[in-house]
C-alpha cells in the first residue's frame, strides 16, 4: 500500500470516529425507529384507529392506561408480530471522497466500492406484546403491559458499499414493562396511570475506511430507565367513547464501549473505550374516538403527536475523561399519525375490520441517514377477530405500509457528514402481520357492576 493510500485510510478512519451511525434501522414500521405496529394484532387490523379510546381491544392499554377499565373481570392478551421492511439505497450520482490535502477523487480510486447498500431490511423482525387487566372492585383495576416500543435491525446485503463509513449494521432493542392502574370515577369518566420501566440496548457498526478490508468501529451501550403514562376515557352518552392520553419521554443514560482501530489521543485508545451517552426518547399525546353506529358497525378515529424534536444532538462521552469526543447529530421534526377504521360484526363470533392511516415522518431529506429509509407513509390495514369460546378470542391483523421515496445526501451539509460524498435514494415498503389471543381467566357469565360502555368482546 502506497504512502498516499495509507494516509487516506488513516484519514477516513479518523473521520468515522464521528460515529455517523444511527439509533434506528431499516424501514421501521413507524416514524424513525418506533415500532407501533408490534403493539396489537387487533389494532394492526385498523391501523390503530381508536387506540386511545379502547377501540383496539386490550392493546389500547399501551396508549391509554385508563382503557384498562373497559375490560371486566380478569383478562390477558398476547400478541406476536412479524415486521418485514424492504429498502435499498442506490447511488444517484458518482460517489467521491475528500482527500487529506484537499480536493476529491472517485471512491474507486482509493479502493472503495461504487455499490449501493443492497437490501437493508434483512429478514425482518419478530416482536411481542402482552396485556393483563384484573378488576379488583367495581371501580378499581390493576394490570400490566409489556412490549417493544422502539427497535429493528439492519445489515446491508452489500457489506462493502460506497456508504459503509456511515454504517455497516445497526441493532436497537427495547423492552418496556408498564404496571398500570385504572379507576372508574363515575358512569362517564375513567382515569388511568402507568409506570414505564424500559430497557434500551444498541449496537452500531461502521467501517473505519472505504476499503473492503476496513475494520469496524463499534458503539455498544444499554440502560434501564423510567417514564410514565397518564390517560382518561370519557363516555358522554351510550355508544361513544373518547380517549386522551400522554406518554412521557424517557431519558436514557447509555453506558457501554466504543471500539476503534484508530487512537484519538488522548481521549481514545485503540480497542475498547468506556463511554456514556444521554438520549431522550420522545413523549407523545394521543386522541381517540370510538362510535357505535348500530348492532353491526363501529367506527374509530385516532390522532397521535410524537415529540421527536427532543431527539437531537446526542454527545458521546469518553468515561475516562468525562468529555464528549463526538455526537450523533440528529435533527428530527415532530411526527403526526392520523388513522380511521371500521369494524363489522359479521355474526356473533366473527368481527371483520379495516383501517387506513397516514403518518408525517420525523425524518426529512436534510437529516435522513443511510439506514433510516423513513419518510411520510400510508398505512392500509385489515384484520379479523373470532370468539372461539366465551373465554378465548383470536385476532389476526395485516398492514401494508407504503413509504415515500427516501433520499440521503451526504454531499457536504449533512449533520453527520464524513469524508465520503454520497447521494442515494431508496423506495421503502413494509409488510406487517400479527396474531393475538385474548383469554378471560374468570367466569364471563358472572355479573360485574360496571358502567354500560362500548366494550371489546
Amino acid at each position: 500500500m502506497g504512502s498516499s493510500m495509507k494516509s487516506f485510510v488513516r484519514y477516513t478512519a479518523a473521520a468515522t470516529v464521528s460515529v455517523a451511525a444511527l439509533l434506528a434501522a431499516g424501514a421501521a414500521s413507524a416514524s424513525s425507529f418506533s415500532l407501533r405496529s408490534g403493539a396489537s394484532a387487533e389494532g394492526l387490523g385498523m391501523a390503530f384507529a381508536g387506540a386511545a379510546s379502547g377501540g383496539i381491544g386490550m392493546g389500547a392499554m399501551a396508549w391509554n392506561p385508563a382503557t384498562i377499565t373497559m375490560f371486566p373481570g380478569r383478562n390477558s392478551n398476547w400478541n406476536l408480530t412479524y415486521i418485514a421492511p424492504s429498502a435499498s439505497y442506490d447511488p444517484t450520482s458518482p460517489t467521491r471522497v475528500r482527500l487529506p490535502g484537499g480536493g476529491t477523487a472517485p471512491i474507486t480510486a482509493v479502493g472503495g466500492s461504487p455499490l449501493g447498500t443492497g437490501e437493508i431490511g434483512g429478514d425482518g423482525a419478530i416482536v411481542s406484546a402482552s396485556y393483563s387487566a384484573w378488576q379488583l372492585t367495581d371501580r378499581l383495576w390493576i394490570g400490566m403491559t409489556t412490549g417493544t416500543p422502539y427497535g429493528l435491525r439492519s445489515k446491508p446485503d452489500n457489506q462493502f458499499n460506497a456508504a459503509q463509513i456511515y454504517g455497516r449494521s445497526a441493532r436497537v432493542v427495547t423492552f418496556n414493562v408498564s404496571p398500570t392502574i385504572g379507576y372508574q370515577v363515575n358512569d362517564w369518566l375513567a382515569v388511568g396511570a402507568a409506570v414505564q420501566v424500559q430497557y434500551f440496548k444498541t449496537n452500531l457498526k461502521q467501517a473505519a475506511a472505504v476499503t473492503a478490508t476496513a475494520p469496524n468501529t463499534i458503539l455498544e451501550g444499554d440502560s434501564i430507565d423510567f417514564g410514565y403514562k397518564l390517560g382518561v376515557t370519557l363516555t358522554p352518552w351510550q355508544g361513544t367513547n373518547i380517549g386522551l392520553a400522554y406518554r412521557s419521554m424517557i431519558h436514557h443514560t447509555l453506558e457501554g464501549t466504543f471500539k476503534t482501530p484508530v487512537a484519538v489521543a488522548p481521549i481514545l485508545g485503540v480497542g475498547s473505550n468506556p463511554i456514556k451517552a444521554n438520549l431522550n426518547l420522545p413523549d407523545s399525546v394521543v386522541f381517540g374516538l370510538s362510535q357505535v353506529i348500530n348492532d353491526q358497525w363501529q367506527a374509530h378515529l385516532g390522532i397521535e403527536w410524537t415529540n421527536w424534536s427532543r431527539f437531537r444532538r446526542i454527545p458521546i462521552v469518553a468515561s475516562n475523561f468525562g468529555v464528549p469526543f463526538t455526537s450523533l447529530n440528529f435533527q428530527y421534526d415532530d411526527s403526526w399519525f392520523f388513522s380511521a377504521g371500521v369494524e363489522y360484526k359479521y355474526n356473533r363470533d366473527l368481527t371483520l375490520r379495516a383501517g387506513v392511516g397516514y403518518e408525517l415522518s420525523a425524518v426529512n431529506d436534510d437529516n435522513r441517514t443511510v439506514f433510516i429509509s423513513d419518510n411520510d407513509r400510508l398505512w392500509l390495514s385489515a384484520g379479523l377477530s373470532y370468539q372461539v369460546t366465551n373465554k378465548i378470542k383470536l385476532d389476526l391483523g395485516y398492514t401494508y405500509i407504503h413509504v415515500q421515496n427516501a433520499s440521503v445526501n451526504y454531499s457536504g451539509s449533512h449533520p453527520q457528514q464524513g469524508a465520503v460524498l454520497y447521494t442515494a435514494e431508496a423506495k421503502p415498503q413494509v409488510h406487517v402481520v400479527s396474531a393475538g389471543i385474548t383469554y378471560r381467566w374468570d367466569d364471563p357469565t358472572e355479573t360485574i357492576p360496571v358502567r354500560p360502555v362500548v366494550r371489546k368482546n
